[in-house]
């Protein structure tokens, strides 16, 4: 049967462009898929239109806000991406009109813009992706003002008080918003990330890496202060220094706002002969140079950020039977289980131990990589991610009647 009436969510993005964002698209692209009108307002990637549909989303983009490097740098970034969204936000209301604010943070100060809009009897749904002030801890370690994060955690408190519905990417997100601001749990259903798995297929290696070493090994995600791979790189001197092995190189794909100081530091521990940095690929590369890898890493370290949010790296070096090496974080271990080897929290020499334990074990790689893989097939991926997001917006709207879904809507008691 189909919906009497179709709701139209408008989603608001800072962080990536759309559709760059994977979590957004797919979760876009599930919605409409089910028959909702979904629009995105994000920032505008190069060459990309200020409005266009894409696979039936309606895109409207701003101008990509100043590069942040430093507090006052994102604070120019959020100020100006807010209002950006706010006043296209009012655009599409005036003249389409929407139902519900979907808001994935970071900022958490989207709640501003839901709020205005509540006061209209529009919904409020808070995506939350990242932990906005143990993530500030994390990038300005040392450094960070107790107001601002004062403010972080006042936005963070006022988004899950306000929101009809809240999202949470994995069960530690879901347990903090109970604890620390005491949501009901009947508020908040986890939808995890997950890869989908059309766009994660072995392909053939690139020949030239591979003739770089016998063991390649392997980083895709982001590049920032709080991602780690500052550590990899030490790891990767004792591997060379203290453990005397030679016969690997390092590829790193990716971007983000610590690469210049990642160059920088690679020189420093005289690492440029064994490490290669991609710099940003498209999405389709990717599956590319992870064929390429023999083994993955996640170097993130132990902190109250990295140790409750899930990285989507894992999943996708999981996606293509990759083993993997990993600091032993909570969240680590709960979404890789028995495909990756870990080591004690922040031990670069433990870590580096591991490659080398991994490097004369082909065996071993192989039973991590098929579990990983088997992971997430069975448990993992974005087709298992989308009943919870239906069931989220089914209790949103309960008395529209809706054309049976492809994936068959399941609401999880949490």
């Amino acid at each position: 049967m189909y919906r009497a009436s179709r709701p139209h969510i408008l989603m608001l993005l800072e962080n990536h462009p759309y559709p760059q964002d994977s979590r957004v698209r797919q979760e876009a692209q599930a919605l409409v898929a089910e028959g909702y009108t979904v629009s995105v307002i994000s920032p505008a990637g190069s060459g990309q239109s200020w409005c266009e549909t894409v696979h039936g989303v309606r895109v409207y983009r701003f101008p990509m806000p100043p590069g942040a490097n430093g507090l006052l740098g994102y604070v120019l970034e959020y100020g100006c991406a807010m209002t950006a969204a706010l006043l296209i936000s009012l655009w599409v209301f005036l003249r389409h009109g929407f139902d519900v604010i979907h808001a994935h943070n970071p900022p958490d100060t989207f709640v501003f813009i839901a709020a205005l809009y509540k006061l209209f009897g529009r919904r409020f749904v808070f995506d939350h992706h990242d932990l906005s002030p143990e993530m500030y801890d994390a990038r300005f370690p040392g450094e960070g003002k107790p107001l601002l994060r004062k403010l972080l955690f006042a936005c963070e408190r006022l988004s899950y008080r306000l929101a009809d519905h809240t999202i949470a990417t994995n069960e530690s997100y879901k347990a903090l918003a109970v604890q620390r601001h005491q949501i009901p749990v009947a508020r908040i259903t986890v939808v995890r990330n997950g890869p989908a798995l059309n766009r994660l297929q072995p392909t053939a290696p690139i020949s030239e890496l591979r003739q770089k070493a016998p063991i390649i090994i392997g980083y895709a995600g982001t590049m920032g202060v709080q991602d780690g791979v500052d550590y990899l790189f030490r790891a990767l001197s004792h591997l060379v220094t203290t453990l005397g092995r030679r016969d690997f190189f390092c590829v790193l794909v990716g971007n983000g706002d610590a690469l210049t100081e990642l160059q920088s530091l690679a020189a420093q521990l005289q690492l440029t002969e064994y490490v290669h940095f991609t710099g940003w690929v498209e999405p389709g590369e990717v599956p590319r140079y992870l064929s390429t890898a023999d083994i993955c890493v996640a170097p993130e370290p132990s902190n109250p950020y990295n140790d409750r949010s899930t990285m989507i790296k894992i999943m996708e070096y999981m996606a293509m039977a990759k083993p993997i090496v990993a600091f032993d974080l909570p969240e680590h271990r709960a979404s890789a289980q028995d495909a990756a080897i870990y080591v004690p929290g922040n031990d670069e020499l433990a870590f580096a131990r591991a490659l080398a334990h991994l490097m004369d074990d082909p065996a071993r790689c192989h039973q991590l990589g098929t579990a990983g893989h088997n992971r997430v097939e069975n448990a993992l991926a974005w087709k298992h991610s989308i009943p919870p997001l239906l069931a989220v917006y089914g209790a949103l709207f309960p008395r529209l009647e809706v054309s049976s879904p492809a994936t068959p809507v399941v609401v999880r008691e949490n």
